[in-house]
């Protein structure tokens, strides 16, 4: 699939992470790799290499394991690293569900 714009593939990508978990999965992998970003540049550089260790493996945890599909990152890393980082500023403002109510979602009732 290509894409033209941010918008369109954003679309793609929420439909990717339909699940309040899988979503707060990626918040915790974002949060933890910029922390582990700021850490290695004030005290170790060392720490670089958990920074995508964080990021993208609790995210791909997500997906295996709670979501039930492929990471979008297979295929449109770039797109999809944008998009995480959308998402993750959403929900660090609150945002998030207004945003999947925009874009036509149901947000689906979990237990956890």
């Amino acid at each position: 699939m290509n894409f033209r714009s941010m918008d369109e593939f954003w679309a793609f990508y929420m439909n990717h992470h339909s699940k309040p978990a899988t979503r707060r999965w990626h918040f915790v992998g974002t949060l933890t790799s910029i922390l582990c970003f700021i850490y290695s540049i004030c005290f170790n550089w060392w720490f670089l290499f958990f920074v995508p260790l964080f990021g993208y493996g609790l995210a791909w945890y997500s997906h295996f394991f709670v979501e039930g599909n492929v990471p979008a990152t297979f295929g449109h890393p770039f797109w999809s690293l944008m998009c995480d980082f959308k998402m993750f500023g959403l929900m660090l403002t609150g945002q998030m569900d207004r945003e999947i109510k925009r874009l036509g979602k149901r947000p689906i009732q979990q237990v956890f």
